[in-house]
């Protein structure tokens, strides 16, 4: 089956304008055109795309995608030169998750305490505010 650009963009949740870059920038290898030069798409394609886009929300730089399509090319001799690629970005990534969920038990943390002011069972206080001090 063939996509257009329009076709690929719904299947795979990318904007026209990154699609349409991803090809000039090389990262869509073997681009087919129909009778009127539009780009077309097979399901290799689309699959390929959305790695991209995987690859890209993994904080993958355009750079780092086209070494990584490069190595993807070589075919199966290049397996552990990506598998060292992606641990890199796991490691970045469970980085991220943990800062994260830091920052989500924040705000649990602080929604708990506004609720608990706000219903009475504690007094509010706050680290900007100054008590005055009694004499």
């Amino acid at each position: 089956m063939t996509y257009t650009m329009k076709q690929a963009c719904e299947k795979t949740g990318l904007t026209y304008d990154t699609l349409k870059f991803y090809c000039n920038e090389g990262l869509v290898p073997n681009v087919k055109r129909d009778k009127n030069n539009y780009r077309i798409f097979n399901d290799n394609d689309i699959a390929w795309i959305s790695s991209l886009s995987c690859l890209k929300k993994c904080g993958m730089s355009i750079q780092e995608m086209k070494e990584y399509l490069k190595l993807c090319l070589i075919g199966e001799k290049s397996i552990p030169e990506r598998q060292k690629i992606l641990d890199i970005k796991l490691k970045d990534l469970q980085v991220k998750k943990a800062e994260i969920e830091k920052s989500i038990n924040y705000i649990h943390w602080k929604q708990n305490f506004y609720h608990d002011v706000t219903v009475g069972k504690i007094k509010y206080y706050s680290n900007l505010i100054q008590k005055e001090k009694d004499n």
